[in-house]
């Protein structure tokens, strides 16, 4: 692990107390693990920005597996990603929808492109890509 290094930061009151507001609510115990928490998180932004970089994520989607040939289509672009998709989940929420999520890992590009395609596809009822790091820059 890294040595720890102390520095001051200057920050008007009242951000500072919606900033001990909002970390509580987090539940973390002390300024110093929530400001590296932000660090980290705009690391990870960064790392998406470099289309080259490799990264992971996963795209959440919510369908009705009934309409037309949704899940089709949805299957095939997964096939057609395969080489990005680490592992599939699918969950039957109800009769008729369904939710899957696929954790992803490749080039931001791809991995954007690729969740990007299955979240628009038409007749999904909700899709997000949410982004995180394979965590080798983050030592």
């Amino acid at each position: 692990m890294a040595e720890l290094v102390r520095f001051g930061v200057s920050i008007p009151d009242d951000l500072l107390e919606k900033f001990d507001v909002l970390i509580g609510e987090k539940g973390y115990t002390n300024r110093s693990e929530a400001i590296r928490d932000l660090i980290r998180d705009r690391l990870v932004e960064d790392e998406w920005g470099d289309a080259e970089h490799d990264v992971v994520g996963t795209v959440t989607v919510v369908y009705n597996h009934e309409q037309s040939d949704l899940a089709q289509k949805l299957t095939e672009i997964q096939h057609r990603q395969h080489d990005l998709i680490v592992s599939a989940v699918h969950v039957h929420l109800d009769q008729h929808n369904c939710l899957e999520v696929l954790i992803m890992r490749g080039k931001a590009a791809d991995v954007r492109k690729a969740g990007q395609l299955l979240t628009s596809t038409r007749g999904v009822k909700h899709g997000k890509m949410t982004y995180t790091t394979t965590g080798k820059e983050l030592d």
